[in-house]
């Protein structure tokens, strides 16, 4: 499909990657990892001819699609869901436009007798049948099954999409590419926004696909179960195995021990040889002896081990004060946005020291509790703080928040005070910031930086609990796993709202679902809380396949009517339309014909053959007649 070459790119005269070749085939879900800055991104832009490379050749197959999935994007206002996501299928949208110009045409024309009237019947029966052939009577089916499986509701279909946040609207682009026709799929941090049921249908869905796929994600357990093959970008190389992500990183430690093992027997090998050359340099008897030596040195072919890049965060997040014993209480808490309730009648107890996921759809409230627990937005009901709480705070979008004209040192010594001014280098040698990459702006900065960053800034503040919306978001696998470290050591109290199971396995004990605007409490991690939710889910499945088949059994289904049926339909329209066509043709023939022999019988009646067509006319025109009668009996069974 796609061949990379030795593909090299430097930035400020350094190489970000040098001399990388790889190949890219059918069947292939790659997961493309590294370090936060390592080039990910970049790879992915160069992939899908978004950007620039220094040197080496990038040759694909003839009509290649490349469907790409960007952190930024760009909407046309005014659309509604289903029109944006349907945007994928420019052609099949540009053949109904024709079929309806011909259907119209052929509906008003009168000159039924011409070849271009033949030639537009022609022309509708060809064009039906490519529209038939690449997918048009099943687009929007498909599209509602994508739109579903990533979280929207059937409500949400036709609102337009200026209403939505960025989350969604990235949610949104993702339905457009999956619905695309592509060869391959280019997926930037792809379930950055989507809940965990989202995640676990898009993981089903790029299992399935029969193209390439490759992905950029920190999310360990979605490469483990979607991906075939790793790529990492470490310190301008690559390393290509064609194993998802945890099995590649045992091979490549394995790998690497080997390297070390041979190079260590080789290193043995090699001091032997000088300690010989040594004692018989100096004896001319010797001397060939100790010359061979030398020469045996300079062709052996030195074993290098594989560089590891093991730098890593190092967080610590003490508490300011030890709060009293309750920390948060909530008692008929509700927030709507206009007309749109979102939560209602919330009661939450929460105790010093518990460790909380706030888990479900987006949209059903987890980001908007977490802004009302640190009085962020208005609210009914009441919430109460206990004695000595300090809420330290990491908003979801916290980064965007960051100002992009300021240097990294700026950013953290505008945002600290008196007393801790003096620890901002620390705090950002920490979070890997060190020397001159502390003069950098924050507009240069990739996503996972400006996390690390938005987190070091959060260290100058002091707090007892804390409240962290999507955290995860950009940092690469080992920066999460050093958090998450970080976290299970915290001695307070933590609520997290995050979609990453990975990330959740182990770290909190409680979780709380948020549904239908309620919230219902779940006494385990995130494991537990999926293993209660399948089984729910089991069941509801099960009432309502039996409410399906009982009323499959009294009545149609009118359910899947929509897409299922909507081949028959339109194939029938495009028959009737026809066949009303044909009606006109022969009713305006009769009727002259009728002129004529009410003007000139005697003159018509003598032409051969006359009477015999005329009939024979007649005849078509009652069975056309009859045919167009079937046909919209059949179109009515659908109304």
């Amino acid at each position: 499909m796609l061949n990379i070459h030795n593909l090299s790119v430097s930035f400020g005269g350094e190489y970000l990657f040098e001399k990388v070749t790889f190949r890219l085939n059918g069947g292939d879900r790659v997961g493309l990892i590294g370090k936060n800055g390592a080039g990910k991104s970049t790879m992915l832009k160069i992939l899908a001819g978004e950007q620039e490379y220094d040197e080496g050749q990038i040759a694909k197959e003839k009509e290649l699609k490349i469907g790409f999935l960007k952190q930024d994007i760009d909407f046309v206002q005014g659309r509604t869901v289903v029109e944006e996501a349907q945007q994928a299928f420019e052609e099949i949208k540009m053949l109904e436009k024709k079929i309806d110009h011909i259907n119209t045409q052929l509906a008003t024309r009168t000159d039924y007798e011409t070849d271009s009237y033949s030639d537009l019947i022609q022309e509708l029966s060809e064009v039906t049948h490519q529209y038939e052939i690449i997918g048009g009577y099943n687009y929007q089916g498909d599209t509602e099954k994508v739109l579903l499986g990533l979280g929207f509701t059937r409500d949400q279909f036709d609102k337009v999409t200026d209403t939505f946040s960025g989350g969604w609207r990235m949610r949104i682009e993702l339905a457009k590419i999956l619905l695309q026709n592509n060869d391959i799929l280019l997926l930037d941090e792809p379930t950055n926004h989507l809940d965990i049921e989202s995640i676990i249908w898009l993981e089903s869905f790029l299992t399935n696909y029969p193209g390439c796929v490759v992905i950029v994600s920190h999310d360990k357990m979605f490469l483990d179960n979607v991906t075939n093959r790793t790529i990492e970008i470490s310190l301008g190389k690559i390393y290509d195995f064609k194993k998802p992500y945890s099995e590649y990183l045992e091979l490549r430690n394995e790998l690497r021990e080997q390297q070390l093992a041979a190079q260590k027997n080789q290193q043995k090998e090699i001091e032997r040889n000088e300690k010989l050359i040594d004692k018989f340099k100096a004896k001319a008897s010797k001397a060939s002896m100790a010359q061979s030596l030398v020469k045996k040195l300079d062709k052996i072919d030195r074993i290098e081990v594989d560089e590891d890049d093991n730098s890593v965060m190092n967080i610590h997040f003490p508490i300011s004060v030890q709060p009293g014993k309750v920390v948060i209480e909530a008692e008929n808490v509700g927030k709507a946005y206009g007309d749109n309730q979102v939560l209602e009648d919330i009661n939450l107890l929460i105790e010093r020291g518990s460790k909380i996921a706030f888990v479900g759809q987006n949209g059903q409230g987890k980001t908007t509790l977490a802004k009302i627990i640190v009085d962020e937005i208005s609210y009914t009901g009441k919430l109460k703080l206990g004695h000595n709480v300090q809420i330290g705070y990491f908003a979801q979008n916290q980064a965007e928040y960051l100002d992009g004209e300021k240097t990294v040192h700026d950013t953290m010594i505008d945002a600290a005070n008196e007393k801790n001014r003096s620890k901002v280098r620390d705090i950002l040698g920490s979070f890997l910031f060190r020397g001159e990459e502390v003069d950098k702006k924050v507009k240069v900065l990739s996503g996972g930086e400006r996390n690390r960053l938005a987190l070091a800034k959060l260290m100058l503040q002091p707090f007892n609990v804390l409240v962290m919306d999507e955290p995860t978001n950009h940092l690469d696998i080992k920066s999460k796993n050093v958090l998450k470290q970080a976290l299970k050591n915290f001695e307070g109290t933590l609520i997290l709202v995050s979609h990453d199971r990975d990330f959740l396995q182990g770290l909190t004990k409680t979780v709380y679902e948020f549904k239908n605007r309620k919230i219902k409490e779940y006494l385990g991690d995130i494991d537990f809380y999926l293993d209660q939710r399948q089984a729910e889910n089991m069941r509801a499945i099960e009432k309502k396949d039996e409410v399906a088949r009982a009323a499959k059994r009294s009545q149609p289904d009118e359910g899947k009517q929509s897409y299922k049926d909507q081949k028959k339909i339109k194939s029938l329209q495009n028959k009737l339309s026809n066949t009303e066509a044909k009606i006109a043709k022969l009713e305006k023939e009769i009727k002259e014909k009728d002129v004529e022999l009410a003007t000139n019988y005697e003159e018509m009646m003598a032409k051969p053959d006359f009477l015999e067509k005329y009939n024979k006319n007649k005849q078509k025109l009652e069975e056309l007649m009859l045919e167009w009668e079937e046909l919209q009996e059949k179109l009515d069974q659908y109304a």
